[in-house]
C-alpha cells in the first residue's frame, strides 16, 4: 500500500512533463493518491487531458487563480467530483513579467508587474485554501506550495519573483497557524534549481544550476523525482507532525556560505 492510498489531492501547475508539478503528480499517483489536475486557460486544456491519462485518467478542471469567480467555480466542481471532500492540494503556480526576472531589480520593476507577481504567486495559495476549506475540513488535509531560495537570499535575475516567494513562505506560516486547529497542515517546499519550462524564462539559469551543483554538499542538482517524492511525503500521514515549515530539497545548497574547493590528491 502506498503512502497516499485513499488520499484525494488536487495538483495545480502542470504545463509539461518537465514541470515540478508533473513530478509531484507522478509521485502522488505512484503512492496511491486519487488526483484531479487543473489548468488555467483553454490553451492548456488538451495538454492536461493528455497528462491525466497517465494518472488513471483523472478529472481535469479549470482554475484561474487570478479570478475569485474561477476559485469559487473550481470549489463547486471539486465538490461534484468529491462530494465528501478531499485531502489537500499542491500549489505550483508562479508568474512575473519577463523584465522582472532579468538584470536589475529596480530597472525591471513596475507597480503592475510587482502586484501581479504577488497576486498569482503568493495570494493565490491562501485564496485557494479559503475557497476550498469547506471541502477539506475534517480530512486532516495537507497543503504544499513550491518556493525557492530566492525567497530569503538574493539570486541573480530572480528579482521580483524572489519577493513573491518570500510572501508565499510568510503566507504558508500564517495559514499553518490559522488552519492548524482544524487539523490541516501547511508547508512550503524550497527546491533547488531544476531545468523546467518555467525556469527557462530566468536569464542565465543554466549558470545558476551549475553553481548549485558545484557548491552543494551532495555535488548534484536535484530532480523532479526528488521534489515529487518529498512532496508526496509531506502530503502523507507520515508527515503528520510537520507544519509551518519551508523544507529544502536542494542537495544542501541553502546551507553553504561559500563553495569549498575539492581537496587535491596527495
Amino acid at each position: 500500500m502506498g503512502l497516499l492510498t485513499g488520499k484525494k489531492l488536487l495538483i495545480t501547475g502542470i504545463n509539461s512533463p518537465r514541470s515540478i508539478a508533473y513530478g509531484v503528480a507522478a509521485a502522488c499517483y505512484r503512492e496511491g493518491a486519487e488526483l484531479v489536475l487543473s489548468y488555467n486557460n483553454e490553451r492548456f486544456k488538451e495538454r492536461l487531458h493528455k497528462y491525466a491519462k497517465e494518472f488513471g485518467d483523472c478529472p481535469v478542471i479549470t482554475l484561474d487563480v487570478a479570478e475569485d469567480a474561477s476559485l469559487e467555480a473550481a470549489a463547486e466542481t471539486l465538490k461534484s467530483i468529491w462530494p465528501d471532500g478531499f485531502d489537500g492540494f499542491v500549489h505550483s503556480i508562479a508568474w512575473a513579467p519577463r523584465e522582472a526576472i532579468e538584470g536589475s531589480f529596480l530597472e525591471g520593476l513596475s507597480r503592475e508587474g510587482y502586484l501581479q507577481a504577488i497576486n498569482i504567486s503568493a495570494y493565490s495559495f491562501a485564496g485557494m485554501a479559503k475557497a476550498f476549506l469547506p471541502l477539506m475540513q475534517g480530512h486532516k488535509a495537507s497543503l504544499v506550495c513550491m518556493s525557492y531560495l530566492g525567497a530569503e537570499r538574493v539570486c541573480p535575475n530572480y528579482n521580483t519573483m524572489g519577493v513573491a516567494k518570500a510572501a508565499l513562505e510568510a503566507t504558508t506560516r500564517y495559514m499553518a497557524s490559522d488552519l492548524g486547529p482544524k487539523g490541516i497542515r501547511v508547508n512550503a517546499l524550497s527546491s533547488g534549481p531544476i531545468r523546467t519550462l518555467a525556469a527557462s524564462g530566468i536569464k542565465d539559469f543554466v549558470n545558476l544550476m551549475t553553481m548549485a551543483r558545484d557548491a552543494s554538499p551532495l555535488r548534484t542538482n536535484v530532480t523532479l523525482e526528488d521534489v515529487g517524492n518529498t512532496t508526496a511525503f509531506l502530503l502523507s500521514d507520515y508527515a503528520a507532525g510537520i507544519t509551518a515549515e519551508t523544507l529544502y530539497v536542494d542537495a544542501g545548497f541553502h546551507s553553504i556560505a561559500a563553495a569549498i574547493p575539492e581537496a587535491t590528491q596527495a
